[in-house]
């Protein structure tokens, strides 16, 4: 039997719907697999329940980080502010933290296959998919080695907001990471914008979703990505954007990648933290 792939939009500690969801498409671990576009956690009620059970997975899911996830790594180390709607002490307290975060920072910023690249919320207008593989490279060799405390601490923040080849040190991975795991909105010619969080009609003056600038150089694959609740649910020929606000009591959705059908559960009983 040929292995089916499902890709999942934003779990967010969301582990009950993701588990009903799992139900609905009937996941079987042995002959399915799992995209899932990242932010496993943080908001949701059960952030160590889902990181578990998707380590568990083992090679049935391929996830790659959202900012969330990362977030989870800066708190872990003491480079990140907390903010009053995480809810990721479950995990920093846990007996198994320190394997499940090794786990976590050894997970791909970008996932490319058959024609499809997985990646949290997207990737800029003059990056070709091999381009956005090699940068992708780059912060994962970071996240991976034995500086990474060092990379972590200096990963956030909104500065530099455009890609120049020959950005250097971190502001060259800040601007990559930024890309792949906060990238809303953003110029014609890619100048990045990190405030507006709204639909379309909420779009920055100057400013386009990023899938939607003309002559985009990832365009010839079809990206899967979430990060952007307010956008829901939206299936271009070469876009599959999933997250369709389950931490909101929403849904939560899935696409099998060979047909486009969509699947969802209703996360009402879910009971996010705070609204965005």
């Amino acid at each position: 039997m040929a292995m089916t792939t499902y890709a999942v939009g934003d779990i967010q500690g969301c582990f009950d719907s993701f588990r009903r969801l799992l139900d609905l498409i009937r996941f079987d671990p042995a002959r399915d697999r799992l995209w899932l576009v990242g932010d496993l956690v943080n908001r949701g009620p059960h952030s160590l329940r889902t990181l578990r059970f998707v380590r568990e997975l083992g090679g049935a899911a391929v996830t790659v980080l959202g900012n969330h996830d990362l977030h989870l790594l800066m708190l872990s180390v003491g480079h990140s502010k907390r903010h009053h709607d995480d809810t990721v002490d479950e995990i920093l307290g846990a007996p198994d933290r320190e394997a499940l975060l090794d786990w976590l920072r050894r997970q791909p910023m970008l996932h490319v296959e058959d024609g499809h690249v997985l990646v949290h919320a997207g990737l800029l207008p003059q990056w070709t998919v091999a381009q956005a593989s090699l940068l992708a490279r780059e912060v994962e060799a970071a996240l991976r080695g034995d500086g990474y405390r060092e990379f972590l601490a200096n990963m956030w923040g909104g500065e530099p907001p455009y890609w120049r080849d020959d950005l250097a040190g971190w502001p060259r991975l800040r601007v990559i990471v930024n890309a792949m795991t906060r990238l809303r909105y953003c110029t014609a010619d890619g100048v990045m914008d990190f405030r507006a969080k709204g639909g379309l009609a909420d779009a920055p003056e100057g400013c386009l979703p990023w899938f939607a600038v003309p002559g985009r150089r990832s365009a010839d694959h079809v990206l899967v990505t979430g990060h952007w609740s307010s956008l829901g649910l939206r299936i271009e020929p070469n876009l599959l954007a999933l997250d369709t606000g389950c931490l909101w009591g929403r849904q939560l959705t899935a696409v099998r990648l060979d047909d486009r059908c969509v699947f969802q559960v209703d996360c009402s009983g879910e009971m996010p933290v705070a609204e965005e």
